[in-house]
């Protein structure tokens, strides 16, 4: 396979995982409605940005 070739197929590649899932999206939509429904009714525990970075520093 020539360069040129290769470099396309690299490129078709590529661009085929930024497109976007519409149903995948919905789904993440859904999930992140149902975290937060459940942080305000007291169901989930949260703690802070600061926590959760401080664990890595």
């Amino acid at each position: 396979m020539a360069p040129a070739e290769r470099a396309a197929l690299v490129e078709e590649l590529l661009s085929s995982l930024d497109r976007p899932d519409p149903e995948l999206d919905e789904l993440w939509a859904k999930e992140a409605e149902a975290r937060i429904d459940a942080a305000e009714r007291g169901e989930m525990k949260s703690v802070s940005a600061s926590q959760v970075f401080g664990k890595y520093d």
